[in-house]
């Protein structure tokens, strides 16, 4: 059966051959043909050698989840060629390098076999170990661009962009890319009757990763200094704000760089350097995944109860402790939420894509200062590390950060008094001063009890005062954070309720769903503390349906801590098992609760 421009391939060779580059052009090229298309990178988190794969899906109509169903496979390691052979779709394609004969126990009647000598022909025609290697995963390149109709004429110039200063380079990816194209074309029919045709559906999108996104979001938004310590999946957050600090934050003239990036001995050590910058006036903000929050929770608890604005990156990966770090997962939902030790509730954005890994990026930095407090970017390993077709960002030049209630000099010259936590305006956020700006300003900073003229305090009267005032001023918070995405069916009387990466596949999963005559409203949940529409969509609901990917249903606890809604009416779908989440999960996990109820 001919499928154009809706199918899915996955690509399996060894960590540290450098297929990166291979998989880099083959995303382009299909994007650049006007398809849109999404890439998801399985690797591994230790040594050099063992199986990465790369999964990229075609979908014209725009489905960006992942699929768990392969129509092609690029196997081209040895190691995984059981598994590889188990992943393809009855009735679907695997190309290998037949410079070596496959076993017979791997062949399936129902797959085609298409043997590539890629070896073979790398060997002949390059010379050296390692140019034959990467020339190898160019070649494979092109083979595919044969078989699934990548334009060639967008592949040479995509090659010319990357190389147009290294001629030998540039002669070398050509060579390979014919090898492969070449023998294909000559060997099999070409194209394969699931292939390509150019479209107009990637005009105004680009393809980006999450954590090179909220990088982009933190300069936006006037960053001026990030402290870090490397974990993954978080790490090119920070590697991507130097970068882009490099170009945006050096005076022109005499190259004087106008930022700070630290690297600290942990994540703690990180956390307390962002907020020694952000007390002192800078905008700040750290990286990190889930073993570094638990490591930061002291000094949360400090910025949260001193008051003073911090922005933490949060790029989930799977737990507990070490678990697997290049795996994707929420664990993080609760404990961001309500991060150390004592009464403390933080605010959190929860983005589902690049894009808004941007625009909550800049917001974070705002609402930080508004409301005195940490504010948590809750982004998760697919988000951030993978590449995703979006809406071109928007820049607004107009943008000015909102500061919050930071008393200026000529204020505070004219003020009888300043008390550093006294609520003036019943709002529940203070009046703040930075340092050195005029001597009415000065203040203790205090992580100790304290009452709201900022005395250390021991009474209790005092010190509940200043802790009612900090839980006002953070569910306050509710009416700031982004509002949640909503979506109403006619007619129907369930929802379908969650956060984060899991939109994409829920969106999918409605769309095939209301082909089996289940009708669902939709609800995306895009800040902590929950606002009253939260609340209210789920008491409109008969049942709501909680996709989350954590085994222990977290946003559907949260729900019920913050909103009071009855367990009655949250039924859990969840999947925790390190990948991605696809339409699939939704949609057993909805007709499995469906089917138990009836």
């Amino acid at each position: 059966m001919t499928r154009v421009n809706d199918f899915a391939f996955k690509i399996a060779t060894a960590n540290g051959t450098g297929s990166a580059s291979a998989n880099g052009l083959i995303m382009q090229a299909i994007f650049r043909m006007g398809v849109p298309v999404t890439g998801k990178n399985v690797f591994p988190s230790n040594i050099q050698g063992l199986p990465t794969w790369y999964e990229i899906r075609v979908s014209k109509d725009g489905y960006t989840a992942r699929t768990p169903y392969f129509d092609l496979m690029v196997a081209l390691n040895a190691a995984t060629y059981a598994k590889d052979v188990a992943e393809v779709r009855s009735g679907g394609y695997l190309m290998f390098d037949s410079s070596w004969p496959l076993d017979e126990s791997l062949k399936r009647p129902d797959v085609t076999y298409l043997g590539v000598p890629l070896a073979e022909m790398c060997n002949a025609t390059f010379k050296g170990v390692r140019e034959r290697i990467l020339m190898k995963n160019i070649a494979y390149a092109g083979a595919l661009a044969g078989l699934i109709g990548m334009d060639p004429d967008v592949i040479a110039a995509l090659t010319k962009e990357k190389y147009a200063a290294k001629k030998a380079l540039l002669d070398s990816n050509e060579k390979a890319i014919a090898l492969g194209y070449d023998y294909v074309r000559t060997h099999f029919p070409c194209p394969l009757p699931i292939h390509l045709e150019k479209m107009d559906a990637t005009r105004d999108s680009i393809l980006i990763d999450g954590n090179t996104a909220a990088a982009l979001g933190a300069v936006y938004a006037g960053a001026t200094v990030g402290a870090w310590y490397p974990i993954t999946p978080a790490t090119s957050v920070m590697e991507a704000f130097k970068s882009f600090c490099m170009k945006y934050r050096r005076d022109p003239e005499t190259k004087k760089k106008k930022f700070a990036i630290l690297q600290a001995e942990d994540e703690l050590a990180a956390l307390g350097m962002v907020i020694g910058a952000s007390w002192a006036g800078a905008r700040a903000f750290t990286p990190t995944s889930g073993p570094g929050i638990s490591l930061m929770n002291e000094f949360i608890g400090l910025a949260y109860y001193a008051e003073v604005p911090a922005v933490i990156v949060d790029v989930q990966r799977t737990g507990p402790s070490t678990g697997m770090p290049t795996r994707t997962q929420q664990g993080d939902l609760m404990m961001c939420a309500y991060a150390s030790h004592g009464d403390t509730r933080h605010v959190c954005l929860y983005p589902s894509d690049p894009r808004e890994a941007f625009e909550m990026a800049a917001k974070a930095f705002d609402l930080a200062e508004r409301f005195q407090t940490p504010v948590f970017l809750v982004s998760d390993l697919d988000i951030g590390m993978n590449d995703w077709m979006v809406p071109k960002l928007a820049w607004d030049d107009a943008y000015r950060p909102d500061r919050g209630k930071v008393l200026s000099a000529g204020e505070l010259e004219q003020a009888r008094s300043f008390y550093r936590y006294l609520d003036i305006d019943g709002d529940g956020i203070p009046q703040r001063t930075l340092p050195g700006v005029h001597p009415m300003g000065a203040y203790f900073t205090r992580g100790s009890g304290h009452n709201k003229y900022g005395g250390y305090t021991e009474d209790a009267d005092e010190y509940q005062e200043v802790l009612d005032r900090i839980a006002r001023k953070v569910q306050g918070a509710a009416r700031a954070v982004p509002q949640p995405v909503i979506r109403k069916t006619p007619g129907a009387t369930m929802g379908l309720v969650t956060v984060g990466g899991c939109h994409a596949a829920c969106m999918e999963a409605m769309d095939l769903l209301a082909k089996d005559g289940i009708a669902l409203d939709y609800l995306r949940v895009r800040g902590f503390p929950f606002g009253d529409e939260v609340r209210q969509f789920l008491e409109q609901h008969e049942v709501n349906f909680i996709v989350e990917q954590n085994r222990d249903a977290q946003l559907r606890s949260m729900l019920m801590l913050d909103t009071g809604v009855p367990v009655e009416k949250l039924e859990s779908v969840r999947y925790y098992a390190g990948f991605p989440m696809s339409a699939h999960h939704v949609i057993s996990g909805v007709k499995a609760k469906l089917e138990k109820a009836a």
